[in-house]
């Protein structure tokens, strides 16, 4: 006889399980952060998790199969479906479908996984959840300093303090106008490129004297590990360095004045060139919207922003968290980014043929809620449960007397539930425990023929029994455990339960 199969029952790498306690609390920081969206007029949009993988824009099928970087799979129609790998192509799809019904500018938001077809690490996950919120058919900068604005008051809103955490901006056609000005543009540029803005990216960890050598020849750490550099010249990083410094650069009424140490045809190209002019303008306008808003300690210019996603045209923004933690090895880093979008105007144009204006921003969910857990945020408590109605007699019209104290106690708003397995008295507690009940009701036939039951406070109970060191003394005390009439029941739970001052215990807010 052949031995039965049996499956090992095993997690797939890159994703995680989730429990109570962490679910709890994402529900109640993304409520949180749904009603800042809904203050600033946006409205919800969920989307599928598949897409036809064309539309998604970012990977494209080969004779076999996706490249690299998205989940996918062949439909019986012959065409390849992907799991999303971020919220904002499928919004585009969306709005290019509808352009005709959709209200111009169209506000949405929206919540849910995205998917990626990469290596998992430590932190990093191959499904994680996004929350996004975006402006389509907006072309003024305005639309883009709004969403950093919001980016601040959501971080407020859920727990993280003012001064811990800063929106910093930047304008992907600066640093387009950069590249062009020191003769990296064009594609067959782009791997230059791509060294380049990754060296800017490391200015707050490096400096300039890091990013410098990673601009030019490459840099070497402290346990000997080398990165190769960009290959710049020397005249070439310094007109990098003096854009992320601001040294040779100096802001005008009429535009932007650049020295570079005497270089006088490199000053002259970036002086003169359209995409950084345009890009400073913009950065020039987003600081004196936020300055008159208030938000001018909160939301700050950065030419140190790099944003790695390919669509970007204009306006690009990260929100960070200032304070610090300590990194693997112990040493103190800042908490980073945990929220950043930016200018998108050509990714609904792919379906439409014409420039359709758009920005917004993501929050990475799940590295926002470790942010509010170091900082003891977390609006949950961790193992509270249900009132349980213990079975202390299963004959069917008894069953049915525990049923009605449970939906009562439902009826009224309180978390209940019924012992449905088959233990006795000590598995029934030891259940309770388990499931971190605040209380249970206990009616035998005694309790039954008094109509009575016994309600024994177990939080109460476990703080008795920890002053109590003899057993005997224990039993005779029976802590916290008292008795009402039937018609009371539902009055006394919810005193025992207004006693641990907690709706999250289990009453309705």
């Amino acid at each position: 006889m052949a031995k039965e199969f049996k499956p090992k029952a095993r997690l797939p790498r890159g994703l995680v399980d989730r429990t109570g306690a962490e679910l709890s609390a994402t529900r109640a920081m993304l409520e949180k952060i749904r009603a800042v969206y809904e203050l600033y007029g946006f409205e919800a949009l969920e989307t599928p998790a598949f897409e036809y993988t064309d539309a998604l824009g970012k990977f494209l099928p080969d004779l076999d199969r996706p490249n690299e970087g998205v989940f996918s799979l062949k439909d019986d129609d012959e065409q390849w479906l992907s799991l999303r790998y971020d919220l904002t192509a499928p919004l585009a799809r969306y709005v290019a479908e509808h352009f005709e019904q959709l209200p111009k500018p169209y506000r949405s938001y929206r919540a849910g996984y995205v998917f990626r077809n990469e290596k998992p690490g430590p932190g990093r996950f191959r499904q994680f959840m996004q929350f996004d919120a975006d402006t389509v058919g907006a072309p003024s900068v305005a639309a883009d300093a709004e969403i950093c604005m919001m980016a601040a008051d959501t971080l407020e809103a859920v727990g993280v303090p003012r001064g811990a955490y800063v929106v910093r901006v930047n304008n992907r056609k600066v640093l387009d106008g950069v590249m062009e000005a020191i003769g990296l543009g064009g594609d067959e540029n782009f791997g230059r490129r791509l060294t380049v803005l990754r060296a800017i990216d490391k200015f707050d960890k490096f400096g300039v004297e890091g990013v410098e050598l990673l601009l030019g020849a490459g840099r070497r750490d402290e346990s000997g590990d080398f990165t190769k550099g960009a290959g710049l010249s020397q005249r070439q990083s310094a007109v990098v360095l003096a854009m992320l410094t601001g040294k040779g650069l100096r802001a005008t009424d009429v535009g932007v004045e650049v020295e570079l140490d005497g270089d006088v045809e490199l000053a002259a190209a970036l002086a003169s060139n359209s995409a950084f002019l345009e890009g400073m303008a913009e950065l020039r306008d987003i600081a004196a919207l936020v300055g008159a808003a208030g938000y001018q300690d909160r939301v700050k210019i950065d030419p140190s922003v790099v944003r790695g996603l390919e669509y970007y045209t204009g306006p690009v923004y990260e929100a960070e968290l200032t304070f610090e933690i300590k990194d693997e090895e112990g040493r103190p880093v800042r908490f980073g980014s945990v929220a950043g979008g930016g200018r998108y105007d050509g990714l609904v144009a792919r379906f439409r043929g014409e420039k359709v204006p758009a920005t917004g921003f993501s929050i990475g969910v799940s590295r926002l809620l470790a942010a509010l857990a170091f900082l003891g945020k977390m609006d949950a408590v961790e193992g509270v449960g249900p009132v349980v109605v213990l079975v202390m007699d299963k004959e069917p019209h008894r069953l049915a007397d525990y049923m009605k104290m449970v939906a009562d106690l439902r009826a009224n708003g309180i978390r209940a539930e019924m012992y449905l397995g088959g233990g006795g008295m000590k598995p029934q507690m030891k259940y309770a425990d388990r499931r971190g009940a605040p209380a249970v009701i206990i009616q035998g036939s005694n309790e039954k023929s008094a109509g009575e039951v016994q309600i024994k406070d177990l939080v109460e109970g476990a703080k008795i029994a920890a002053s109590i060191a003899d057993n005997a003394e224990y039993r005779a005390a029976r802590p916290a455990q008292f008795a009402v009439k039937e018609e009371d029941l539902v009055a006394a739970i919810r005193d025992v339960l207004e006693r641990r001052a907690a709706p999250t215990l289990g009453l309705a807010d």
